[in-house]
Parts: C-alpha cells; structure tokens; sequence
C-alpha cells in the first residue's frame, strides 16, 4: 500500500465509482476514509467554515490554531454522519437491490468492501475525533453555554439524521440550518469568545450564513426528489417524498433564489460592500438548476448525462453551489480584506469596478466559445 495523493484530490472532488475490491483494498487509509465519507460532498463544511473565518477576521476575533482544529473537527464529523448514515440504512435494508445510493459512488457495505465491524470501528474512531475537536472549542470558550448548546445540537443532528429527521421529512431542514446560519454562527462564536470578543454581531453572521446553507440544502433537496421513488418503495419518508416532486422541486427554485435575495438585502443594508455581488457570475450556473427544476424528473439519462446518471437535479445544484460557493467565499474575502485595509478608492465603487471586470471577461469567453463552436465554412 503507497499514499496515493491523486486519490485524495479526486475523492475530494468528486465521488468515486469502483468496482474492483483488489482496487480498493491497494488504497491507503486516507484515501479510503474520503471516498467512504463521501468527501467531495462534505468539503462544504470546509466552505462553511471559511466563510465563519473570514467573518470572525473581519471583527478582529480570528485566530488560526482554534480555526484549523475546529475545521478539522467539522469536516471529520460530517464524514462521520455519512459512515453513520450508510450503516443505518444498510442495517435497515434501505441500500439493497440497486438503492440510488449505491449508483453514484462507492457504498464499502454492499460492495463488500468491508464488513459492518469495520465500518462502525471507521464511525468510532472518525467519532472521537471529531468529539474531541468539539471538546477543544469547550475549553477554549471556558464553556460558555452557548457553545454548550451548540455542540450538544450538533451531536444530536449527526446520530439522527439518517433516521428519524430523514424519516420525518425534516432532514433537508437540518441540512440548511446547520451548515448555513449554525455551523458558520457557531464557527465565528467559538473565534470570537476564544478571543475576549462579544457576539453581538452574531444574528448578522448567521444572516451572512444563509446563503451557503440554502445552496447547499438545494443539493440535498435534489438528491431526494432524484431517489424520491426508490425512498417511497423504502418507505424513506424524505421531503420530497411527504409533498410530491413538483412541490419539493420549485420549493428548490425557491432556496436558490433566496440564496441570492438574502445576499443583495445584505449589500443593500450595508452589512456587505458591492464585491459580493460577484456571486451573480454564478446565475448562469443557477439559472441551468432552476430550468431543470422546473419539469419533471426524467425516467432515463438525457443523452449526453448517462456519465451522471441517476444524480439528475442533484447533479444541477451541486454544479451550481460549486461556483456560488467559491465566488460567495471571494466576494467575503475581498471584501474583508477592503475593510481592513486602507484603500485610496471608496469599497463600493471597488465591487462596482470588480463587477465591469467580470462582467468584460464573461463576454469575451462567451464570444470565444461561439467562435469556437461555428463550423468552419
């Protein structure tokens, strides 16, 4: 067994589709741990994490050791909701007979990759992990009570999500409340009370946290109308499942929208400069999500999306929450490092010029791929 590097920049960025077990056995820990935990799903809480970071800078109250084991914490619990996750329904029979799940990515249960001893012994150690991540925030926050709360919010979100918030149709909430407005509220809490700092800005950050969270709610809202079907034969009582794909589709059209309403109120109140309108280069991206939600699922792949099939409006979102992440991480950077800085122009007209050069660059490559995609004469 080597350290197999490439494998974790893949994992980490997409899902892995393996077949092989003499593959999977030849990978080392790392990489079996990313492509278990499905990582190129849970890097959100990384992005999350960033934002909450920036935030925290923006008030004087960042510091970097604090911020990288938190981090870290995060991110291992949530690889350590999904081990959690993909035992329970394996034990409940819910991954069997070509489930959704077990089509786009790498299931180590029903591949037999390893057994469910193995499985929980991953969940376990992955578990103290990040518990003691959350037990640094604790002492490093004196154990203030609302890190207390959250912490205690937190642990209960990961044991009950797969059963019964999902169950219960309440699952996709939990997903935009906690890696939205809590995990980047919570982040920014623990820098700013570790630093002698208040939180009286705290409703304003988890404002900012709303966003991301409704972005990233969309992937999930997805996924969930995409296996709606095999849920209903499961008896998986998800969302979608509770109030009929078209509901649950254009309430999806509703988060990606909201995404960007709640984003221009915050430029609009000041509490962000024009540089976050930068996130508007990524509507076209939305605007590919909303036309795909606004019909029916398809029964096959479309020609041309069998490499992506069974993800359908999953595969739309997460396509689009990966720039409105990464431009909603540039725009609060910018404009944090505008604030802290002295600049020789107003921050506004900054973002306002950022925008034209945006704007003149998206044009160009628009004209440059028509070019491209004429046919010679």
């Amino acid at each position: 067994m080597h350290i197999n590097f490439a494998m974790w920049r893949k994992a980490s960025w997409e899902l892995i589709k393996m077949d092989n077990k003499k593959e999977w056995d030849a990978l080392d820990v790392i990489s079996k741990w990313l492509i278990a935990t499905r990582s190129a799903v849970t890097t959100v809480t990384i992005y999350s994490c960033i934002i909450a970071g920036f935030l925290a800078w923006r008030d004087d109250y960042f510091s970097w050791l604090p911020w990288i084991i938190v981090t870290l914490g995060l991110f291992i619990a949530h690889g350590t909701n999904n081990l959690l996750n993909d035992y329970t329904d394996f034990s409940r029979g819910v991954d069997k007979d070509n489930y959704f799940r077990t089509q786009y990515g790498v299931h180590p249960l029903v591949q037999k990759f390893w057994t469910k001893e193995n499985q929980i012994k991953w969940f376990i150690v992955s578990g103290v992990l990040a518990t003691l991540s959350g037990v640094f925030a604790l002492v490093y926050t004196s154990f203030d009570p609302y890190i207390i709360g959250l912490f205690a919010f937190g642990a209960l979100v990961l044991l009950f999500y797969t059963w019964p918030f999902k169950y219960w149709g309440i699952g996709e909430l939990s997903i935009f409340l906690i890696w939205g407005p809590i995990m980047i509220g919570a982040v920014y809490v623990v820098l700013a009370l570790g630093s002698g700092g208040d939180i009286s800005n705290v409703f304003k950050v988890a404002l900012a946290g709303v966003p991301f969270g409704l972005s990233v709610a969309s992937i999930n809202i997805g996924k969930h109308i995409d296996k709606m079907e095999d849920d209903k034969k499961k008896g998986v009582g998800t969302f979608p499942v509770r109030v009929g794909q078209t509901f649950a589709r254009y309430t999806n059209i509703a988060s990606i929208v909201i995404a960007y309403g709640v984003i221009f109120y915050l430029v609009a109140t000041g509490y962000f400069s024009t540089l976050m309108l930068l996130v508007i280069f990524a509507a076209q991206r939305a605007m590919y999500a909303v036309a795909v939600l606004t019909k029916p699922r398809p029964d096959a792949a479309p020609k041309g999306f069998e490499t992506f099939w069974p993800t359908w409006f999953s595969g739309f979102c997460f396509y689009h929450n990966r720039m409105f992440g990464g431009l909603f991480i540039l725009g609060i950077f910018l404009d944090t490092v505008a604030r802290k800085f002295t600049l020789p122009i107003n921050i506004n007209m900054l973002g306002a010029i950022a925008l034209g050069i945006g704007l003149i660059y998206a044009v160009v490559q628009m004209q440059l791929a028509k070019a491209k995609a004429k046919p010679a004469a």
